[in-house]
């Protein structure tokens, strides 16, 4: 699996872990993971503590560059679990385009992006933090080709509703698909870069 020295993998980041491995703070941290990762592992873009799902480690310093801070956009999806019923017309202000609060200040209008009304998948257990069934709630499916810092829980609660579950299912074609809470698949490097849909030159 490994080219050049350098290694890719996909893991289901559990809710109440931060995507680091050294913190000074008493937190989970992705080295409780309790994979034996190599040195110089980081991960790519951050899910934040109360959010789960794919999140992509590698030990190529450059890939962030070439997914995030390229001209071209890359597309992320999220499932996503809101308070009460969302209308059609809360629908049409999230694909549209909203206001939402950025890092350093000021108001930023996202996107326009793909958002519906799915029902929850089977495999997704039911943790404490979410929504008990007999609640008023909705799950959404966003996807979005940017990501502003918190922007998907900015961006329902700019309509009102409170994210209670953020699950992020897939960057470009690396999907979580059936993967459980914890567990770590490595990817070979030229699937890693066909998939993200990136160069790796």
């Amino acid at each position: 699996m490994i080219e050049n020295g350098n290694r890719y993998f996909a893991i289901h980041k559990p809710y109440d872990m931060v995507s680091q491995f050294i913190s000074s703070h008493q937190v989970r941290l992705l080295c409780d993971l309790n994979y034996p990762f190599p040195e110089g592992i980081h991960a790519i873009g951050r899910l934040d503590n109360h959010s789960e799902g794919l999140l992509l480690l590698t030990t190529n310093p450059k890939v962030t560059r070439l997914l995030f801070q390229g001209d071209a956009p890359h597309g992320r999806t999220y499932l996503v679990q809101v308070k009460n019923k969302v209308t059609e017309e809360t629908l049409q202000k999230l694909r549209e385009g909203i206001p939402i609060q950025i890092k350093g200040g000021g108001d930023y209008i996202t996107q326009t992006c793909h958002v519906e009304i799915v029902s929850k998948p089977i495999y997704l257990n039911c943790p404490l933090h979410e929504i008990p069934a007999h609640l008023p709630h909705t799950w959404l499916l966003i996807q979005l080709t940017e990501g502003k810092f918190h922007q998907v829980r900015k961006m329902v609660a700019a309509v009102h509703h409170k994210c209670k579950r953020l699950i992020r299912l897939s960057i470009e074609d690396i999907e979580l698909g059936n993967m459980q809470a914890s567990e770590v698949s490595e990817i070979e490097e030229s699937r890693f870069f066909q998939l993200l849909k990136i160069s790796n030159y």
